[in-house]
């Protein structure tokens, strides 16, 4: 049963723009904490961004503060990445993860999260 499906990854110049959505067709995802995490090719995969359930808090990565933008919209069951700014350094996969949460609970780590979507792939080149 898919818990977490992403999609709006693809191909994007340096400097340009992607908006990612998550959107999870058997949870309520109100219930559950949000992250982003990315995989690079070769590398490990780390976090990139955290959302609390009530949508008030959030947390990111340095190297991305600043650029991305994580919100929800627990009506549509879905968190959104926004993407701006897009460096070659950006390119991997990015997955959805989420982790049933106190309302304000806002940290991310991966070995806790319960559900991960399959990855959606975002290539930053010229």
């Amino acid at each position: 049963q898919v818990q977490l499906v992403e999609s709006g990854g693809g191909s994007v110049q340096p400097g340009g723009s992607l908006r990612l959505s998550c959107v999870a067709p058997s949870l309520i995802l109100d219930d559950y904490k949000v992250g982003w995490f990315r995989q690079a090719p070769g590398k490990e995969r780390v976090a990139v961004a955290c959302i609390d359930r009530s949508g008030r808090n959030t947390a990111y990565v340095g190297a991305v503060r600043g650029r991305f933008t994580i919100s929800r919209d627990n009506a549509q069951n879905t968190v959104y990445l926004q993407m701006n700014s897009l460096e070659a350094e950006d390119t991997a996969v990015y997955y959805c993860t989420a982790a049933r949460a106190r309302l304000f609970d806002v940290a991310c780590p991966r070995d806790t999260m319960e559900f991960w979507g399959r990855g959606t792939l975002v290539t930053v080149s010229s």
